[in-house]
């Protein structure tokens, strides 16, 4: 039999005790439980970058795979921690959105208030409810808890979601889009999903206009900007052998310009 799966995503970086106090709480309350670290680095209380790499990732996981994540600007205030069933995982998280790029593409099923007080610690700090509530939740979940055990069901239509920030189509014929999300490598994740094959496109970003779409880096010379279909399905920009994201003088947010179709 396999061993129960939890991943954990949060913004708590590596240099301090926090994540590894979150699994010590897992493994002390579900020993079998096996612990995947999605990411560690999203940019503090950066809950759409979360929303965003978490989406990227959790395809990729087997059914029933618990997804524990805590980026949690609102930690101690009125905001919900939940467990969100879908048909193929378990979501567990402050109900502020963190999952909903991630519900698009496996849709909530249950959504329940993380009330009960038998799957809490016993001691509940203000301000770290990833160690009290959600790491927990997650243990229980994944040694067989129901979700409707832990807590009061929540109306699907209630739950948190993000605001869509798809590419807007423009009175001259162009559409605006913005940057997503930048990766380790400085390359600029837009929120252009890719293109039709061969289908022209033009994008003007930073004062730079780019009118070739290549297949992989190599097709441009080192240092030169190029524009590709990403990994996770959306139009990125790299600079050869550089970052894209300094060389550009470019942040998450800022905005695109394409024309072609969508």
């Amino acid at each position: 039999m396999s061993r129960p799966m939890v991943t954990l995503t949060t913004d708590f970086g590596q240099s301090d005790s926090y994540v590894g106090a979150m699994k010590g709480v897992i493994l002390g309350l579900c020993p079998e439980a096996a612990l995947v670290d999605i990411c560690h680095e999203i940019r503090p209380q950066a809950v759409r970058q979360a929303a965003y790499v978490l989406s990227t990732a959790v395809p990729y996981f087997p059914p029933g795979t618990v997804h524990l994540v805590v980026v949690d600007p609102g930690v101690g205030s009125v905001r919900r921690p939940i467990v969100v069933q879908t048909e193929r995982a378990l979501y567990v998280a402050p109900d502020n959105g963190v999952i909903s790029l991630g519900l698009k593409q496996d849709p909530a099923r249950l959504a329940i208030h993380l009330t009960e007080p038998a799957y809490r610690l016993p001691q509940i700090s203000a301000t770290f409810h990833g160690r009290d509530i959600f790491a927990p939740a997650a243990a229980h979940l994944a040694c067989g808890t129901a979700p409707s055990q832990m807590g009061t069901p929540i109306p699907l239509s209630e739950l948190f979601t993000l605001p869509d920030r798809e590419p807007q189509l423009q009175p001259n014929g162009t559409w605006l889009g913005e940057i997503l999300h930048i990766d380790h490598f400085g390359n600029l994740i837009t929120n252009f999903h890719g293109p039709k094959p061969h289908d022209p496109i033009t994008l003007t970003v930073g004062g730079q206009r780019m009118e070739k779409l290549s297949r992989t880096f190599t097709d441009v010379a080192p240092g030169e900007p190029v524009v590709y279909l990403g990994s996770s399905g959306y139009l990125e920009i790299a600079v050869r052998e550089g970052n894209a994201a300094r060389e550009l003088g470019l942040g998450v947010g800022d905005p695109i310009q394409m024309e072609g179709s969508l």
